[in-house]
């Protein structure tokens, strides 16, 4: 005997209730709908699948077992898909432009397909980078019965012995220009870094942003982990499906579930994992979601009193796999849990705590993929915040596996990536130098490019720790080195970082959190007076319209004034 759900409270009594929605049932009989599906709660199950990288190319198979959890739980689903921008192949050029952008797009697709079909609920399944905040940021929005899922990662390479990512290939790049790694090791190592289905394998943005959706309740304990190819991932998949099913019933939305101590879970989880610099974007991004204030200050002050304790890439050894083998993100969280550094008492999709769910987790001491918070890496955690009077807004660098944290050196300043890219490979770029990219903000690319060809190739050239690279831009959480981001205000907007100039004193200092230039402060009203606006060449199309719209990064570069200014959510129409 089916469950039954009463649907006089849920979106899809429009288009599925009572005579009027007779016309609308036609269409579902013309798909192949039978009047019990029709009866019962409609669930979106969106994917981010295309066939532009191997991150995304396995999120149809897992959409197919989210669907046979929600039906075998009486609910019927509904498969759509949405764009990503891939930024493997996006970085080091104009198509970079298009990745933080498609965020936003991600979440508006999603909003519109949700909103203009009725579903009642949905399980989202994201693999590249920023689809996995595009798909928790429109749950927040919408506020149904909701549950994220990772694609998963991909497998490591091989390369003479070595586990290999794709970081590895980009970082030969630099190695080949300065004549240190041949053409045919090179050719090699691009054949064999990236051997499966599944997003980065190291504590990039997307493994980051995966051990987010569990830390903040909106995925299923361990769902993060399994790589991509893995059977148990659609294990997982079928849970996702009948979860969203017990959600509906229950009618325990993502606002119940994401809290302001969600977030600082959230970023505990990144700063203890090393994880990627784009997490300042994206959390005070999903907050704004959600009317929550958790702006890039309030991760970092969450940053500064995080240990760091998981010997990931790019800082450390081990690969996403590795920490998939000692028991997944649980096992993460149960160690800052146990140092009383997570609040237990958040509830999470399970409809159980944090705490409840990681009850019976053991914390395995037979590996060395995660430290216990007693021994830690460092302790304080791999990300950091910085703030001075070239970031008045605010600035953001990742110090895993960085040997000095202070760097002090004269400016380089370039208008934008390609030119600092080439006066890298051309080896131009001299010891004690801090390269300065800017016109790379939000605003200004416009777009927030990452910078990842750049610092891999300072880093692939031997000069990771000799250079520092300050940029208004993003990065991948795939560098490392001396790299700052997200420098705020941005140089488009008239910020201190648009009136450097070459052979400035630039001095860093990540223990303090301070990134300060010496020249005084009536140099620099002198040269804001003389500051003009630069125009760039998007000046119509999305790009264009991402420009006019959105924030400043340290809100999360967002494009639309959030769930503080709403009237009403959409579960509620």
């Amino acid at each position: 005997m089916a469950k039954k759900f009463d649907k006089s409270k849920l979106p899809s009594r429009y288009t599925s209730v009572g005579p009027e929605s007779a016309p609308h049932r036609s269409y579902y009989y013309a798909m192949g709908m039978t009047e019990e599906e029709i009866e019962q709660p409609f669930v979106g199950v969106a994917t981010c699948w295309n066939e532009a990288a191997p991150c995304n190319i396995a999120l149809s198979r897992q959409a197919q077992a989210v669907k046979t959890g929600v039906k075998e739980a009486h609910g019927t689903p509904r498969e759509f898909t949405t764009i990503t921008v891939t930024d493997g192949i996006a970085m080091g050029h104009q198509g970079m432009k298009s990745s933080l952008a498609s965020r936003d797009v991600i979440a508006d697709s999603v909003e519109l397909t949700m909103r203009g079909h009725c579903y009642d609920a949905m399980v989202c399944l994201a693999g590249c980078d920023k689809s996995l905040p595009g798909m928790m940021m429109v749950q927040l929005r919408l506020n149904v019965p909701s549950v994220f899922m990772y694609g998963g990662s991909i497998l490591p390479g091989k390369f003479k012995g070595k586990d290999v990512t794709v970081i590895d290939v980009f970082e030969a790049v630099g190695a080949n220009a300065n004549g240190s790694m041949t053409d045919d090791d090179l050719h090699e190592l691009e054949c064999v870094a990236c051997p499966s289905a599944g997003s980065c394998g190291g504590q990039f943005t997307a493994n980051t942003m995966a051990c987010v959706s569990e830390a903040i309740g909106l995925a299923l304990p361990g769902s993060a982990g399994s790589p991509a190819p893995y059977e148990s991932r659609d294990e997982y998949a079928v849970a996702s499906g009948k979860a969203v099913m017990n959600l509906i019933e229950k009618n325990l939305r993502p606002r119940d579930i994401v809290t302001k101590k969600s977030f600082e879970n959230a970023a505990r989880i990144v700063a203890a994992s090393g994880g990627s610099t784009n997490a300042g974007l994206h959390l005070p991004a999903m907050a704004h979601e959600a009317g929550i204030d958790f702006s890039l200050q309030d991760v970092c002050d969450i940053f500064k009193t995080t240990p760091y304790i998981a010997d990931l890439k790019p800082g450390g050894k081990y690969v996403a796999k590795d920490l998939f083998d000692i028991g997944g993100v649980p096992v993460l969280m149960k160690a800052l849990l146990d140092a009383d550094l997570l609040h237990g008492d958040c509830m999470t999709v399970t409809g159980k705590t944090i705490a409840e769910n990681l009850a019976d987790v053991e914390f395995p001491t037979d590996q060395d993929v995660i430290y216990p918070v007693s021994n830690a890496i460092s302790p304080t955690g791999g990300v950091v915040g910085l703030r001075g009077s070239l970031a008045p807004e605010g600035a953001i660098v990742k110090v895993a596996g960085l040997h000095k944290l202070q760097f002090s050196g004269t400016a380089r300043c370039f208008d934008c990536e390609e030119d600092a890219l080439q006066a890298v490979l051309k080896q131009q770029i001299k010891e004690g130098e801090v390269v300065v990219i800017r016109y790379e903000g939000p605003k200004g690319g416009p777009g927030m490019r990452e910078m990842l060809s750049t610092t891999s190739a300072i880093y692939g050239q031997g000069l990771g720790e000799k250079v520092a690279l300050i940029t208004d831009g993003r990065f991948s959480g795939a560098t490392r080195g001396f790299c700052i981001g997200h420098v705020g205000p941005e140089a488009a907007v008239g910020g201190p970082i648009g009136l450097l100039k070459d052979g400035d004193v630039i001095t860093i200092d990540a223990d303090k959190g301070t990134l300060d230039v010496e020249v005084s402060e009536e140099e620099m009203e002198a040269r804001r007076k003389e500051w003009k606006p630069r125009k760039h060449d998007y000046q119509s199309g999305v790009l264009w319209k991402y420009a006019q719209l959105v924030g400043p990064a340290c809100d999360g570069a967002v494009t639309h004034p959030g769930a503080k200014a709403e009237t009403h959510t959409y579960a509620d129409i």
